[in-house]
């Protein structure tokens, strides 16, 4: 990514996390700890067993205050092959939007969408030295049920160190769209939500010349809410 680009990418990274300082105060705020256990697909370049063993421990944050939201995800991955790619590797990703509705204070609604705003991410992998830069637009959607519904389109932007700074390796600039949502329900007296993530990621090349393939990832989850009193 030339050097302007970067600079205006990190520039409104920047603007964006300074404006959320400006908010009174967080207007809600949820952290999760989640673990899981499974055996993971060794990259091609990395040389050793096609699978690893490994063990993550990922702390999540969503929240939102007065114009828009934040989403953060670490993961901490942890293998039972000391050698193995991924032992102690950090993974993470950080979203943050500002609502255009709220902070001009104005009606933004046409068909499904009650609401347009800006969307940046961050992705960022320790071992594998990958950055990703991800701005772009989020449509706030309008669906009956649903407790939110975003629709976000996003640049897919590679700052990464490449296989000369001894990390994976680097591919083209691409683009990605991924719908996020968490509809509630009610069984009886218990309450749950249906909520998820799923996005497509364009096609790219990486530094080597080889093709990297599109992909689509759908991440749904059911969640039981227990409520005292």
């Amino acid at each position: 990514m030339n050097k302007w680009l970067r600079g205006s990418v990190q520039c409104c990274l920047l603007s964006l996390v300074g404006c959320s300082g400006l908010a009174k105060a967080v207007d809600w705020s949820v952290n999760e700890l989640h673990f899981q256990y499974g055996r993971l697909d060794v990259p091609t370049f990395k040389p050793g067993p096609t699978e690893d063993d490994t063990f993550i421990l990922t702390f999540q944050h969503a929240s939102g205050w007065t114009y828009g939201d934040n989403f953060l995800f670490i993961d901490s991955l942890h293998s039972s092959d000391n050698d193995a790619f991924n032992n102690n590797d950090i993974y993470a990703e950080f979203y943050h939007s500002l609502s255009l509705g709220k902070v001009f204070d104005l009606e933004l609604r046409f068909g499904p969408v009650k609401d347009v705003g800006f969307i940046t991410g961050i992705n960022y992998a320790k071992d594998a030295k990958i950055l990703k830069y991800l701005p772009g637009v989020r449509l706030d959607l309008d669906l009956p049920g649903f407790a939110f519904a975003h629709l976000d389109m996003m640049a897919y932007i590679d700052d990464s160190r490449g296989v000369s700074g001894g990390g994976a390796p680097a591919t083209d600039d691409s683009w990605l769209v991924d719908f996020n949502w968490a509809l509630p329900f009610s069984i009886g007296r218990t309450h749950w939500a249906l909520q998820g993530h799923m996005e497509y990621l364009a096609e790219r090349t990486n530094e080597l010349g080889a093709p990297v393939s599109s992909w689509f990832w759908l991440s749904p989850r059911s969640v039981w809410t227990w409520v005292s009193g």
